[in-house]
């Protein structure tokens, strides 16, 4: 699945919020444990007001204000997220004037019900990040 969203912050402030930053925006504060390195293991709780999901992986590639790539699990005991299946999260950066377009591809799915759910919150989360970076929250 692909979704694209145009932010209004600049390339490295939405590098920084999805490498530093997260918990300004996705990650419930004080459970994000990450290094933004390659190979590097990255663990945290989603908002609580989400509901308590545990999201780990690890990164794949990064290219400073142009790209992330990493693995993305979830789940709970349940048939929630990816199911504990280790999906492949493809974030690039592309900017536009005082903008940064965002495509996010999110593959490897082990059922449709995961597929669903993720091609729902996606953009959502993309519009949370979004209103983030333009309310100050900025990830340094």
């Amino acid at each position: 699945m692909t979704c694209e969203h145009a932010l209004i912050a600049k390339p490295d402030e939405v590098y920084a919020a999805w490498t530093v930053g997260l918990d300004t925006w996705f990650a419930q504060a004080g459970t994000l444990f990450l290094v933004p390195e390659p190979g590097r293991p990255y663990f945290f709780y989603n908002r609580d007001e989400w509901g308590r999901h545990p999201h780990y992986g690890r990164f794949l590639e990064l290219i400073e204000n142009q790209l992330i790539e990493m693995t993305w699990m979830t789940g709970n005991g349940t048939a929630e997220g990816t199911e504990g299946a280790e999906t492949i999260l493809r974030i690039e950066l592309v900017p536009e004037r005082a903008a940064t377009k965002i495509r996010l591809t999110h593959s490897g799915f082990v059922n449709e019900k995961s597929l669903a759910g993720h091609q729902e919150n996606w953009p959502l989360a993309l519009k949370i990040l979004d209103e983030a970076l333009v309310g100050g929250v900025k990830a340094n």
